[in-house]
């Protein structure tokens, strides 16, 4: 039969070309196998997944930071390509933390030619910042990353993606397991776009495992591993929870302006970033949702213990979480049916048909800098060096109807509000409000939010009188040295350059 149909596909000229069908596994061949067809995509080793990869020197290769200062992938996978002699990688994390320091002599030794994220800090930060690589970093925000990728500048060839559990097939999660993370908002978006996935599990569970935020039509191969990630260090850093008077009462104050801004009432929604601050704003906003009968529609995140405690008195009715910043957030996005996970496309990509962060009434967000313009800068030191992230900043900052920027006035004798901020990252047009512990400036651009919060008594200035205040404290700081290279460019969420970071002076 195959013979005679070969010949009617030769003969015919609109089907030649086409193959003629010879048996059920002609392509399939672990059909035939009842063991093989379950467990085709467990591989033995690290190694053997990368070589059935297909990876190459010059490809790029990425990774999600869900477990924050307790990842154990990033690190370990390099070393193994080092090991395996590859050269000239391009790194896409999603972000680089103080953890990632041992890609450094990957990056002397030609392993890592070129980096993409959305920050970096530590000592990998420094380094860079002094002038390390030979290609400026590309920093981005959440949402632009994705932009990135579907306009085709980032093409990720490998995807290596830590999950706390999964199945033979390749279902996986962040809430199943021992080490969980919870959200896997950045890895959905690795593993939707990349041209081979990689997972690294610590448990292999019975198929299926469900809730799915990684399905197993999009992967590859699957590793086992002692340790993907140790999540009791996901909340440190500026993930951390506070007791520090002076950043409770920025949060407080922080509370205030959400209470008077305009946009407190039923069924608004809100966002708190990373920053102690920030994520301390939501101790304060209970008692004042009780005694106005305010319930919110929907926090979106980075979700916190502090928003899931609210969530749980059924003080916000839904959870939209691209990243779980604790233990508290992970448990409940395993128990919560109304706790949902998202990915950073949903979240916060500009070129999505659909993007969560556009339906934010108010955000709080933090900052390194903020300038007389409201320009604000989350990336740079007052040294010059890297020592932030993007993050969603500028994301959700353009897209909520009230942003607030939350920041003591004076960290360490350095002044917070400057005259232009070394980098900017988010353009002032998109801020609203300025919370500091010596007060609150609101752009001028919202001249009804400085009249409301002026009507509730608030104590609300120029940003050039605290400006003034800084400088009667701190004095005019000198100037920071750079050099001409470019160590990092600034992407905006639309794939713009909004700024380059040089590399500071010796």
């Amino acid at each position: 039969m195959n013979q005679q149909l070969q010949a009617t596909l030769a003969s015919e000229p609109g089907l030649k070309g086409l193959e003629p069908f010879s048996h059920f596994a002609q392509h399939n061949p672990y059909l035939k196998d009842p063991a093989e067809k379950a467990s085709r995509k467990v591989v033995a080793s690290l190694e053997e997944a990368i070589r059935r990869a297909g990876l190459t020197n010059g490809m790029t290769i990425s990774f999600h930071h869900a477990f924050r200062e307790g990842d154990k992938t990033i690190n370990n996978v390099v070393q193994v390509l080092a090991d395996m002699g590859f050269r000239n990688l391009t790194l896409a994390s999603s972000s680089l933390l103080n953890c990632n320091a041992p890609l450094i002599e990957h990056i002397k030794n030609g392993v890592i030619g070129k980096i993409y994220t959305s920050g970096m800090r530590g000592k990998l930060a420094e380094a860079i910042s002094n002038g390390l690589m030979e290609h400026p970093v590309q920093i981005h925000s959440h949402g632009g990353r994705v932009k990135l990728i579907q306009s085709g500048e980032l093409k990720i060839d490998v995807a290596f993606l830590g999950v706390s559990a999964c199945d033979e097939f390749g279902n996986a999660n962040g809430v199943s397991g021992k080490s969980r993370c919870g959200a896997l908002g950045y890895a959905k978006v690795d593993a939707h776009f990349a041209r081979k996935v990689v997972l690294l599990t610590e448990e292999l569970v019975e198929f299926p495992n469900t809730p799915a935020s990684i399905s197993q039509d999009q992967v590859d191969y699957i590793v086992k591993v002692d340790q993907v990630g140790d999540p009791s260090k996901i909340s440190v850093g500026a993930a951390r929870v506070t007791s520090n008077p002076r950043e409770l009462l920025i949060a407080r104050y922080a509370a205030d302006v959400i209470e008077h801004g305009g946009y407190f009432r039923d069924g608004f929604s809100l966002q708190t970033g990373s920053g102690a601050s920030s994520t301390a704003a939501t101790r304060f906003l209970e008692q004042r949702m009780r005694r106005k009968n305010i319930k919110a529609s929907f926090a979106l995140g980075g979700i916190t213990g502090g928003i899931v405690d609210l969530f749980r008195k059924g003080l916000i009715g839904t959870l939209v979480d691209t990243q779980s910043f604790d233990a508290d957030a992970a448990e409940s996005l395993r128990e919560s049916p109304r706790h949902i996970e998202i990915s950073t496309n949903e979240y916060a990509n500009p070129g999505s048909k659909a993007a969560y962060c556009d339906r934010v009434d108010v955000v709080i967000l933090s900052a390194l800098e903020i300038d007389l313009d409201f320009n604000v800068n989350v990336i740079t030191g007052s040294d010059g060096v890297m020592r932030g992230a993007s993050g969603g900043h500028c994301d959700v900052a353009a897209a909520a109807n009230l942003s607030i920027i939350v920041a003591p006035l004076i960290r360490s004798r350095i002044p917070t509000v400057v005259k232009h901020v070394t980098t900017v990252v988010t353009p002032g047009e998109c801020v609203g409000v300025l919370v500091t512990d010596h007060g609150i400036a609101v752009n001028p651009r919202r001249p009804e939010v400085a009249e409301r919060l002026k009507a509730a008594g608030l104590p609300v200035f120029s940003i050039e009188e605290l400006y003034a205040r800084c400088q009667a404290i701190t004095g005019e700081p000198a100037p920071i040295e750079f050099l001409d290279k470019i160590v990092g460019v600034i992407r905006y969420r639309d794939g713009s350059v909004i700024d380059v970071v040089r590399q500071v002076k010796p």
